[in-house]
């Protein structure tokens, strides 16, 4: 099936680091932001989100990782690509903590090129999910100013530990001096009751980071109904009301993500 149009008003491009070749969407003009999707692909509510940043001022790069572009979540789909790319790819690092994945490096030169390209103070980045630590690791690359962490949700932690997280040592200290030195900081979301991110890992967090991981934690009532409870907070379990809590943290990250880029 074509689900296309639910990127009509993006343009697409391959973007090639010398290792790895993705397809890129793009909507909107100002500073750069690169929003790199959650499991199973860049669904409709990934691209509401986008949607949402690029109208307010900035450039949205959506890289495609996994999936179909445009392609509604179901339970069947959302199986389907979690066990290919856990267990097929090697661009991601899913087992054990300490470490980032692979295709960090792409998404590193992927922001080199969105900063030469749309200017400002620097490139915002958010990744959810699976892909919620991708977005610190990112920080090694001085383009990046504005990490987000939306419910990361990897290594797996029956595997690496509740507390671990999918950022190397190196990667950590980086980010820390950074934020020290270019007084920068990160966010961090998620749904206090979430497995998928337990209480460790953001315990981990705010741990080396102190007060320069703003820590964002939302109660169940704070979440819509989706395939998945309580998990995804810029996305399936949004409730896309003014006042809800989960709204405000989409408003914060916005904001964020303006402020730090200079859009």
């Amino acid at each position: 099936m074509d689900y296309s149009a639910a990127l009509k008003d993006y343009t697409a491009f391959d973007f090639d680091d010398g290792r790895w070749t993705r397809k890129v969407f793009r909507r909107g003009a100002g500073p750069a932001v690169i929003i790199i999707h959650e499991m199973p692909g860049i669904h409709p509510l990934v691209i509401r989100f986008a949607d949402r940043v690029a109208a307010a001022g900035m450039s949205v790069f959506l890289p495609s990782l996994f999936g179909e572009p445009g392609r509604p979540v179901t339970r069947g789909y959302a199986l389907k690509t979690m066990l290919k790319t856990i267990c097929i790819a090697r661009e991601f690092n899913v087992w054990s903590g300490g470490r980032s994945s692979p295709v960090v490096d792409w998404l590193r030169a992927l922001a080199r090129h969105a900063k030469a390209e749309c200017g400002g103070k620097g490139v915002g980045a958010v990744g959810m999910c699976f892909t919620g630590g991708f977005a610190l690791a990112m920080m090694t690359e001085p383009s990046v100013v504005a990490p987000v962490l939306s419910q990361p949700s990897m290594p797996v932690t029956a595997f690496a530990g509740k507390g671990a997280i999918d950022v190397s040592p190196y990667e950590i200290d980086c980010a820390r001096r950074r934020f020290a030195e270019e007084n920068l900081s990160a966010i961090g979301l998620r749904f206090k009751s979430d497995k998928l991110v337990p209480d460790e890992r953001f315990a981990t967090l705010k741990r080396e980071f102190g007060d320069k991981f703003e820590a964002i934690e939302l109660d169940d009532a704070d979440s819509a109904p989706g395939l998945v409870e309580h998990h995804s907070v810029l996305t399936i379990n949004l409730i896309d009301q003014p006042g809800s809590r989960s709204k405000q943290a989409e408003e914060r990250v916005i904001a964020f993500f303006k402020d730090r880029t200079g859009a």
